[in-house]
């Protein structure tokens, strides 16, 4: 026997219509104040990738339980309603995912880090789009998309209000939550919950799996640290390799995770001291996802063509202020010089060292796409480096 269908919508199509309107509507302002905010600009689109996850489910869910039918009214108000409705569901596609787009074409190629947490894939297959004229398109369906959304969201509270006041059979509370009559939609009665809510679940997940399997096949080669080669075996439990900067006025720091070290040392034949290092460089550690996954990428580290960092210490001299060295870094097949300024203690067979240098982003190729003037990142980078050894 068929259901009696009631004249309200379902609890859970009330629930996904004001959570999405509202997050629709802070969606649209986000977009239009988010200049110059990397924050908001992660946070508008972590929203639109929820949105588009959301329209999904409410796709399911209403194909599984069809709204309540509409009061009488003349066939043109009824086309229209019907024409707002299926524009809605359109843009709910059509806006998340031209962003996607819009993101994955990007000549800027920032990653996408949805709440600070989930890595989320840029889109393949992106090269008509990387054109100027290809973006631009993308970039203006994109902005004038909002305001259709916003035109429709017009009409549709112009005609939900329409029948309220004029006496006719009301529709807006049908889609109020509360108490405004017997609900269609108690999890019991509803159809499909599983279906819909656990499809769109799952489609996320397969989509967020897709950095953690590139990441696990793009070829990182482990530095096992040794214990036998040069004059020091270093304690890695008390060693660290640092790096630091600046991001957009605020302070960042970071550690090389995986790295080796070979040492030579007698400060009584300096002239064949050095230290010869390797660093992995898809191991490279700075406490937010974001920064984690910007320096993995093709225009920083560029791991999957370049997954080690070698350095070479040598020239060593003794001043009175400790040491200085020349450090000769290796970093995507280009090669640069820096000085290296350290203090080192020798007490019997252990040693303690600390040291630091000053590196370029520039001329290190690192960050060159999305901002070589420096205006986020600034081009100095600290590299600073603590080491405690012993006598092999």
């Amino acid at each position: 026997m068929a259901r009696e269908r009631s004249y309200r919508y379902t609890a859970v199509a009330i629930a996904l219509h004001w959570a999405m309107a509202i997050l629709l509507v802070f969606m649209i302002w986000l977009g239009w104040n988010m200049d110059d905010h990397e924050s908001r600009f992660q946070l508008h689109k972590s929203i639109g990738i929820t949105l588009l996850i959301l329209t999904v489910a409410r796709i399911v869910w209403r194909w599984l339980n069809p709204p309540p039918p509409l009061p009488d009214m003349p066939k043109h108000e009824s086309l229209a309603s019907h024409l707002v409705h299926m524009g809605f569901y359109a843009l709910m596609l059509g806006l998340p995912l031209g962003g996607w787009v819009l993101v994955s074409s990007s000549k800027f190629h920032v990653p996408t880090v949805l709440y600070g947490t989930v890595s989320w894939p840029h889109l393949p297959f992106m090269d008509p789009f990387r054109t100027e004229l290809g973006h631009t398109i993308i970039e203006t369906l994109h902005s004038k998309g909002a305001w259709v959304l916003l035109a429709l969201l017009a009409l549709h509270v112009a005609g939900a209000v329409k029948h309220e006041v004029t006496g006719d059979e009301g529709v807006l509370r049908r889609m109020l939550p509360g108490i405004f009559g017997q609900s269609e939609g108690s999890f019991g009665q509803s159809r499909g919950f599983l279906a819909a809510f656990g499809g769109a679940f799952v489609l996320f997940g397969a989509i967020a799996a897709i950095p953690l399997l590139s990441s696990a096949n793009r070829g990182v080669v482990p530095v096992t640290p040794t214990e036998t080669l040069g004059d020091w075996a270093v304690n890695h439990d008390h060693s660290e390799i640092r790096f630091s900067g600046i991001h957009d006025g605020d302070t960042f720091t970071g550690t090389f995770e995986n790295w080796s070290a070979e040492i030579t040392f007698d400060p009584e034949q300096l002239d064949e001291a050095k230290a010869t290092i390797s660093l992995s460089s898809a191991n490279a550690s700075t406490g937010k996802k974001l920064y984690d996954d910007s320096l993995i990428a093709a225009e920083w580290f560029d791991v999957g063509a370049h997954p080690l960092i070698s350095v070479l210490v040598d020239g060593i001299e003794k001043t009175e202020a400790g040491y200085t060295a020349d450090a000769h870094i290796t970093l995507k097949a280009l090669e640069v010089t820096v000085p290296f300024a350290f203090d080192l203690n020798i007490d019997g067979d252990s040693a303690e060292m600390t040291g630091t240098s000053e590196l370029s982003r520039a001329a290190l190729n690192l960050g060159q796409v999305s901002d070589p003037d420096a205006d986020w990142v600034t081009d100095s980078v600290t590299v600073a480096v603590s080491l405690s050894a012993t006598r092999n």
